[in-house]
């Protein structure tokens, strides 16, 4: 088997760690995963020279920080379930000049990422372009694994999301139909199986239920406007409610290039700034998530901090309980 090959199962793969699905939906105590985005390889010299349409022909410095980043990951302890990156993986879009080249070269520094720590990839707007076509998708899952999908680990349902389906359909509406066919049905499940006292029930009650996906519901507030960084608010409002009445804990995302987010009625909105390009004050750096029996809990972590400091001691202490 290749190594593209390799990277290829690892991106769409369901279970992690050798385990079977019916194992991985069984809770075994604490366990932590990195929750990074944006690496977008060729943003950061077309935003300095302010040309983020029609620059991107330079990614050496993203690939070094990608490179960083996996190496920081290996070292931690205890090891991660798993890594995700939520989005824009790389800065060309679709058909244009670069996208091959900054593909392959975000494979080869992604592919020093331990095996132990599987990589699960969701799609953002700059990799199925801002209006995806079902050939633009078809491109990205041929590349990257398929741009929805949900898994198992530890006891906890992850659902990875294209809300680029939620953002603009306008020229695939068939497949934000499917998307959301298959979504109602998987929240509908977990949250049958949340609230079901009957012992014939064949669907586990997931310890958290968690999202994965590139552009966040909102940045701040439930009700800010609509911008380039949030979901529209009528399909905010509707996602929103869905996640709720089926018991989501956390929505984790990207695309702001900064750190945000808030907690409303019990539901995390995670916003994590970049590996690469960054639009604000924060620091390159990843997101670094503890999941305990009642709680998941998250700090942003700096590429310096992670490798020079490791985990966060509140994180490591609950990872220990």
């Amino acid at each position: 088997m290749s190594e593209k090959e390799d990277l290829f199962l690892r991106a769409k793969h369901r279970t992690f760690s050798g385990l079977t699905e019916d194992a991985e939906r069984t809770w075994t105590g604490p366990f932590c995963f990195i929750q990074a985005a944006d690496p977008q390889l060729g943003l950061m010299k077309a935003w300095r020279e302010g040309d983020c349409d029609g620059g991107g022909d330079e990614w050496a410095e993203e690939v070094e920080l990608t490179k960083q980043t996996v190496e920081a990951v290996n070292r931690l302890r205890p090891r991660p379930r798993f890594m995700v990156l939520c989005g824009d993986l790389v800065h060309a879009m679709p058909g244009t000049p670069f996208r091959e080249g900054q593909e392959r070269d975000l494979k080869d520094a992604l592919k020093g990422t331990d095996p132990s720590i599987p990589l699960v990839f969701v799609s953002g707007n700059h990799d199925l372009g801002n209006t995806p076509t079902p050939s633009t998708v078809e491109q990205y899952c041929g590349a990257w694994g398929d741009d929805y999908f949900s898994f198992w680990v530890g006891g906890v349902l992850c659902l990875v999301l294209n809300s680029q389906l939620f953002y603009d359909a306008s020229a695939c509406p068939q497949l934000k139909e499917a998307q959301e066919t298959w979504l109602e049905a998987q929240l509908s499940k977990a949250s049958s199986s949340s609230s079901s006292s009957s012992s014939s029930s064949t669907e586990p009650k997931p310890k958290h239920i968690l999202v994965f996906q590139h552009i966040p519901l909102y940045l701040k507030s439930p009700d800010e406007e609509d911008d380039y960084f949030n979901l529209q608010k009528e399909v905010r409002r509707r996602l929103l409610d869905r996640f709720k009445r089926a018991g989501v804990k956390a929505v984790f995302s990207g695309h702001y290039h900064r750190n945000a987010g808030g907690r409303h009625d019990g539901l995390d909105m995670v916003v994590s700034s970049a590996i690469g390009c960054q639009l604000g004050d924060d620091p390159h750096g990843v997101r670094v998530v503890a999941v305990t029996a009642d709680a998941v809990v998250h700090r942003y972590h700096s590429l310096e901090q992670l490798r020079e400091r490791g985990v966060d001691e509140e994180l490591r202490k609950l990872l220990q309980a």
